[in-house]
């Protein structure tokens, strides 16, 4: 697949912001110390009151956001809320996400800020509800130039399409097979997005951009936008080929220093990789009890090795939210940020930048997320745009595919929207092959689940094809493939060994395959071999078993490298084919689908 070449479109220069301000942070992981007594930060005034003199300290409000996914209208279910943890130390559920609200409250929060920059840390589009996913993610890339982003990094989910559609999300133009969806040609991102590790195999030159430089009043603050390195690992292979993906270290290293050279010693990275915190509440306290012990995974040795030029993170790809302080090379404190997802959280963090030395004064950063709650007014603009492309989706959207008698949630190691998933495979597996076996879904290809409550007007209980497209958007196959029982098993052990060690990856079940994960032991061991059977009959190593799979576990994806060494392939409709097909044949209003109970995988602690 050809590469994009490194255009990029003619940014709107913004004077003066929009909107808003932040109420007074509550630092969570404040790095120590305020300025120094004799600074202040902002304007000063020249005596006789003729103009202004900048002062040595200027604040910059950083405004931040990541994995947005398309989520135009509010998440529904758990994906749509937050939990906050309360000064007696419970916590309490709190409704959040919708870009009418988030636009409410990042223009508010740049209220008084006239050094203001907003920036993400990618996947703002793929896996998107249908009222994006249903045209190409077009609305997004509108509603961001709305919410007036300055730049963002890309994440895997960008090259969901492949290189050359994301070069046409950047650059504009309509979908080279759907065309043009409004009488308006698709403009682009006024954005620039940032793939700074991301190369052309033959050039060997980054697709796009790998960094910009925001500006203002002599203020410099430079942004480096990378993707995981092992965005191939949890992508179609399709939609990477061309590709080459790099070290995100090195390559931030790299850029750095060519900013330096540039005379831009103030650097904020935007890194499409996260961590796990320590709690699920959004508030808090990642730094206690020290620097660093709030978080684990990925990005924790990758914050500890990125070089000190560079001044603060904003991750992602977790959907995770902290906000905490990971010590640099040189032993610095250096603040590391995420905002979850689906747009329910928003960072502000201040970077107070030093004229003198042109860097930020990594004592004053603080950082702390804020809630995007639905209590504010929403936003003219969005609830115009939502309704414009929801009334294109509507005649897809709206239609009837099945009826559940409760929440079906997506929660959990084992959950009961990827059960209900891998069962609906399995039975149109069938209706392919009638020797099919067994069925497993990767849990990452579940976006969302369903809810009992009617969204619109179609009534409680029903499923819309709007609601089963945000379950699975992502048009995979269902494919068949023959696998021998040692195999199989093999397949369930990777679920917790090589690439998925660190991060195990638990694939969702039919109904018939059932099996012990013991988390007492390590690696491999932990999925119990004996305990392995299909049909209630322990799985014969020798014999050979129809499994079917989505086209992106098919092809080795999610680090199932097993996966991929299956013969006689068998290639049917997409997965979301399945489910609606699944749902129409076996609920109906008077006799609805309940939620699959959770105890294929029997899980010891």
């Amino acid at each position: 697949m050809p590469a994009t070449t490194q255009q990029h479109p003619t940014r709107r220069r913004r004077t003066y912001r929009i909107a808003a301000a932040a109420a007074a942070l509550t630092t969570a992981g404040a790095l120590a110390a305020a300025l120094p007594a004799t600074a202040s930060a902002g304007e000063s005034h020249k005596p006789g009151g003729h103009g202004h003199l900048p002062s040595r300290y200027q604040d910059v409000q950083l405004l931040s956001f990541n994995d947005l996914h398309g989520n135009l209208e509010p998440p529904s279910g758990s994906s749509g809320r937050v939990t906050e943890l309360q000064a007696d130390g419970t916590t309490k559920t709190i409704d959040a996400g919708g870009v009418e609200y988030l636009a409410t409250h990042l223009r508010e929060a740049r209220k008084g800020n006239k050094y203001s920059v907003t920036a993400a840390g990618g996947d703002m589009v793929g896996a998107s509800p249908l009222i994006s996913g249903l045209f190409h993610d077009e609305p997004t890339i509108e509603a961001l130039n709305k919410l007036d982003l300055d730049v963002t990094s890309v994440g895997n989910h960008e090259f969901d399409e492949g290189a050359k559609e994301l070069g046409r999300l950047q650059n504009g133009g309509c979908h080279p097979t759907a065309g043009c969806y409004t009488d308006k040609k698709f403009k682009g991102a006024d954005f620039p997005y940032l793939a700074a590790n991301v190369l052309n195999e033959k050039t060997g030159k980054p697709i796009l951009k790998p960094y910009w430089v925001w500006k203002k009043n002599g203020v410099k603050i430079g942004f480096i936008g990378v993707t995981l390195e092992d965005t191939p690992g949890v992508v179609s292979a399709e939609g990477v080929k061309g590709l080459k993906f790099k070290d995100e270290v090195e390559t931030i290293n790299k850029y750095a220093k060519e900013l330096e050279r540039q005379g831009v010693k103030s650097i904020v990275a935007l890194i499409h990789e996260g961590g796990l915190p320590a709690s699920t509440s959004y508030n808090y306290n990642c730094d206690s009890p020290g620097a660093g012990d709030g978080i684990s995974g990925p990005i924790v040795d990758i914050a500890k090795n990125i070089t000190p030029k560079v001044d603060a993170l904003v991750t992602g790809h977790t959907h995770a939210a902290y906000a905490c302080t990971i010590n640099d090379p040189s032993g610095q404190p250096r603040m590391v940020t995420s905002a979850a997802s689906f747009g329910r959280l928003y960072t502000d963090t201040t970077l107070t930048y030093d004229r003198w030395t042109g860097d930020i004064a990594r004592t004053a950063v603080k950082s702390a997320n804020h809630v995007v709650t639905r209590t504010v007014a929403k936003a003219p603009d969005m609830t115009e745009l939502i309704s414009k492309w929801n009334t294109l989706a509507a005649p897809i959207g709206n239609r009837a595919i099945g009826y559940v008698s409760a929440d079906v949630p997506n929660t959990g190691t084992e959950s009961p929207m990827g059960d209900l998933i891998a069962d609906a495979q399995l039975w149109y597996g069938k209706k392919l092959d009638a020797e099919t076996d067994v069925a497993l879904m990767n849990p990452g290809g579940v976006r969302a689940g369903l809810t009992y409550a009617a969204k619109g007007s179609e009534g409680d209980g029903v499923v819309t094809y709007a609601e089963g497209f945000t379950v699975q958007p992502f048009s995979n196959t269902v494919n068949l493939q023959s696998f021998t029982g040692a195999q199989l098993i093999q397949v369930l052990k990777e679920q917790v060994s090589g690439s998925n060690a660190a991060s195990p990856k638990t694939l969702q079940p039919s109904a018939n395959l059932t099996y012990t994960l013991d988390l007492t032991k390590t690696g491999a061991d932990r999925v119990v071999t004996d305990s392995i059977k299909v049909n209630g009959t322990a799985v014969d190593p020798a014999a050979t078993y129809r499994v079917a799979t989505n086209s992106f576990l098919a092809g080795g994806g999610d680090g199932f490298t097993t996966l991929g060494q299956g013969t006689n392939d068998l290639v049917g409709a997409d997965d979301l084919t399945a489910l609606e097909q699944y749902l129409t044949a076996n609920s109906s209003a008077s006799a609805p689908i309940a939620p699959p109970t959770t105890n294929r995988i029997t899980i010891v602690h």
